[in-house]
């Protein structure tokens, strides 16, 4: 399948610190692409490399074949590329359907005249926006929960929501910045269980960040790793799992020539 994002000798330097180091990247169109590494690896800079929040100091990165390296994170969100974050960042005093209300801001057409006078138009395409967010609330598991202010959700229900909105921009790819993060086995689960019908039955591909190794086994089709801001492997699960350079990075050398003699 054709690599719908691709990247190619990124580097980003802070000062005297090489954050990401000449790192390629290709994700194919329909897949559960995972990132992992260890803390520090990169992983959440190139993240925001990919989504404009930083300009690569080098290489390029090309969305369906369109250069991304200049763009701000809107023209970025624009070309159908949405994200959530490792932190989450929502609207805590804004009900759930108005969290994903702005992630549907991009696809509102009415102009600020006619939504001053509140035209049949600006009406009609707020009654269609307003039943999408509810569609997007009930396809994460919100379903109820329009009303409720974001900051007074349960921690794994406002993860939900922050994807909710992501889902708000109608992407083709989502990046997801450690979904499961601060969940118990039951919640990663269900967790995992979205990802996969995001992919499924709404076509997004997706690219993951992620620390909880069940997780990224469980739902991810291809996996990169990162260490020191260096790309060190690229497999399937499988392979990854028995890469002596990821079991190093994780574990140290020594418990990486233990399991390659044993």
């Amino acid at each position: 399948m054709a690599a719908l994002l691709t990247a190619h000798g990124v580097v980003k330097r802070f000062q005297g610190l090489v954050a990401v180091d000449h790192v390629d990247l290709d994700i194919q169109t329909g897949a559960i692409a995972g990132l992992i590494g260890p803390n520090g690896a990169g992983k959440t800079t190139l993240f925001n490399c990919l989504t404009g929040f930083y300009h690569p100091d080098e290489g390029e990165i090309r969305f369906d074949g369109r250069l991304l390296n200049t763009l701000p994170a809107r023209r970025i969100a624009d070309t159908g590329i949405s994200r959530t974050f490792q932190n989450i960042r929502l609207f805590k005093t804004m009900t759930a359907l108005e969290n994903v209300l702005v992630g549907e801001h991009r696809l509102a057409r009415a102009t600020p005249l006619g939504a001053l006078l509140r035209t049949p138009r600006v009406r009609a395409e707020e009654r269609r926006l307003i039943a999408r967010a509810g569609e997007l609330l009930a396809f994460v598991g919100l379903r109820g929960r329009e009303n409720t202010v974001a900051g007074g959700l349960p921690y794994g229900d406002q993860r939900r929501l922050e994807i909710g909105r992501a889902l708000g921009a109608e992407p083709r790819l989502l990046l997801l910045d450690e979904p499961t993060a601060g969940m118990n086995l039951s919640e990663s689960s269900s967790m995992v269980a979205l990802v996969r019908r995001i992919r499924d039955e709404l076509g997004i591909t997706i690219l993951l960040i992620e620390h909880q190794m069940r997780v990224v086994m469980g739902v991810c089709e291809w996996i990169t790793v990162l260490d020191h801001g260096e790309k060190i492997a690229e497999n399937e699960p499988a392979g990854i799992q028995r890469d002596a350079k990821v079991i190093e990075a994780y574990l140290g050398r020594g418990t990486a020539a233990g399991r390659a003699t044993a």
